[in-house]
């Protein structure tokens, strides 16, 4: 971790996992010109193509919840918001559950390789944002701040290694197909290229379990209406031990397809600089 904004980092990390490291979907409006995108056939093709497909819609709204849970301690987060595939642009905000290092809401607002963060810690000014860079945060932003943006989620599936068609649901009168599998971050950063696949690499360096569980509901097009993946790492730096291993079920619901959006990355006034670690001696 870089040491100039290793303050914050910290911060983030500890509103959403302090409690581990001390001890819907539905249909939508299509966006106009919508393309001739079609489920594939192969489940794993299918699954793959998910994150391309969802983002030819040009827009997306999103509900999460993010469940992290250890031996003795469990925290639930929900978020609301949504992401510009145009701008490349999304905002999240996520509700924090009693007992985590800051309270209320954490407003996020992230970019490929960027994240902004609002009420992310009690040292930084009322309304000012804090800007990191998503390789300073040990898992790359995929759960640290309470919530995996939707990019990223879909994004993961590009790395998609098995899947299985289990069925097929109903969600508010749309047909809904119902795969899971494994999937490798690694090789969704591979898949997804560019500053993108930041957050998805430093997630497959930090998260212990290598092949990571999914469950995905799409739809006849093929675009993603929900997600759930299952993340492990270790609560205890360097710890195997069951007792010191904490689980994240990150569950993301998109809608509303090519609906507008409402996300702009924050003026440059209304960030707070970090001050810099000193030097050790």
């Amino acid at each position: 971790m870089k040491k100039l904004n290793q303050a914050a980092a910290v911060t983030v990390l500890a509103a959403a996992l302090s409690f581990a490291l001390t001890g819907c979907s539905g249909g939508g409006h299509t966006a106009q010109g919508a393309s001739a995108d079609q489920l594939a056939a192969d489940p794993v093709t299918a699954v793959r193509n998910a994150a391309d497909i969802t983002g030819r819609t040009g827009s997306v709204h999103a509900r999460t919840e993010l469940t992290t849970e250890s031996a003795d301690k469990k925290a639930v987060f929900n978020g609301s918001g949504g992401y510009d595939y145009v701008k490349r642009l999304g905002r999240l905000e996520i509700d924090v559950p009693p007992g985590a290092a800051t309270t209320g809401k954490i407003t996020e607002v992230v970019l490929p390789g960027t994240v902004y963060l609002q009420n992310s810690g009690a040292k930084i000014p009322e309304g000012k944002w804090v800007k990191l860079d998503v390789r300073q945060l040990p898992d790359g932003n995929l759960v640290s701040s309470g919530a995996t943006d939707p990019a990223s989620a879909a994004g993961a599936l590009r790395g998609v290694q098995s899947a299985e068609l289990i069925g097929s649901e109903t969600v508010d009168g749309v047909e809904l197909k119902h795969y899971k599998g494994t999937l490798d971050l690694a090789k969704a950063a591979d898949a997804t290229g560019g500053r993108g696949a930041d957050s998805l690499r430093m997630g497959a360096q930090t998260f212990t379990v290598k092949e990571v569980p999914y469950e995905a509901w799409l739809d006849a097009q093929g675009r993603l209406h929900k997600v759930v993946e299952t993340f492990s790492f270790a609560g205890v730096a360097g710890s195997k031990a069951a007792k010191d291993q904490v689980k994240v079920v990150s569950v993301t619901s998109l809608a509303d397809f090519g609906k507008p959006v409402d996300a702009a990355e924050p003026a440059a006034a209304d960030i707070y600089a970090m001050k810099a670690s000193a030097p050790a001696k």
